[in-house]
């Protein structure tokens, strides 16, 4: 996504805890690293964006049953997932308001829109982000500034890849097994998503041609949520 934007001509900030991963992706597309945890949410209560551009977009997955869940781990999930969101956009608006044009997307999943088992925090996070977005729409639409959902299934990353061995032991079944009959069993297309058709939507969503389009979503999910 962050090539994708530098490419169409943004000046793409990098923001991530990986500091390596932030400045080796700035470097290549000409950008800036901004290192930053975005969990700590109370660092982030004060902050000020001039952007006319963003994407929440940071994330982890956690696989447990509910009873065995550990309650740190679901607030920190969500602290990182819906309550940063919300920060970074509160942060931006004032500016894009200013400007009177913006574009916020948010990466949800199409765990936005279904659940599934053993996700709690996950689903939880990303039902939540969906209706955000909706409210900064209704806000931000007589002020030039839409917001919307990006609503993927399985992408080919590694948070999906690390996430198999999870399922795997979850499920008592192989890798390969939880990718056919797990992660893709509601799926009518049976492929990962690759990472270049989600910066695809949220070029799109970031371009004139988008500009009617607010409060919804782009759904990549090989016809998941169809059935």
């Amino acid at each position: 996504m962050a090539a994708r934007l530098a490419r169409l001509g943004a000046h793409v900030v990098v923001c991530d805890v990986d500091a390596e991963g932030a400045a080796r992706t700035a470097e290549q597309i000409g950008g800036e690293a901004l290192v930053t945890d975005l969990s700590r949410t109370a660092d982030l209560v004060d902050l000020q964006l001039e952007t006319d551009i963003l994407v929440n977009n940071a994330g982890i997955q956690h696989v447990s049953p509910i009873e065995q869940f550990d309650p740190e781990k679901f607030a920190f999930m969500l602290r990182l997932m819906l309550e940063a969101p919300f920060l970074l956009s509160r942060a931006a608006i004032p500016y894009m308001y200013e400007r009177g044009w913006g574009r916020i997307v948010h990466i949800s999943s199409v765990h936005g829109l279904r659940a599934s088992a053993y996700k709690s925090a996950y689903v939880s996070a990303k039902h939540g982000l969906q209706g955000l977005s909706k409210v900064i729409a209704l806000e931000g639409a007589a002020k030039g500034v839409t917001s919307n959902c990006v609503c993927p299934g399985y992408v080919r990353t590694p948070l999906v890849e690390n996430q198999l061995a999870a399922q795997a032991v979850v499920h008592g079944m192989s890798a390969d097994e939880v990718v056919s009959q797990v992660l893709l069993s509601r799926s009518a297309v049976k492929r990962l998503i690759d990472a270049d058709e989600v910066a695809g939507a949220v070029a799109f969503l970031c371009s004139p041609e988008a500009s009617s389009i607010t409060g919804t979503q782009l759904t990549l999910d090989g016809g998941w949520s169809a059935s």
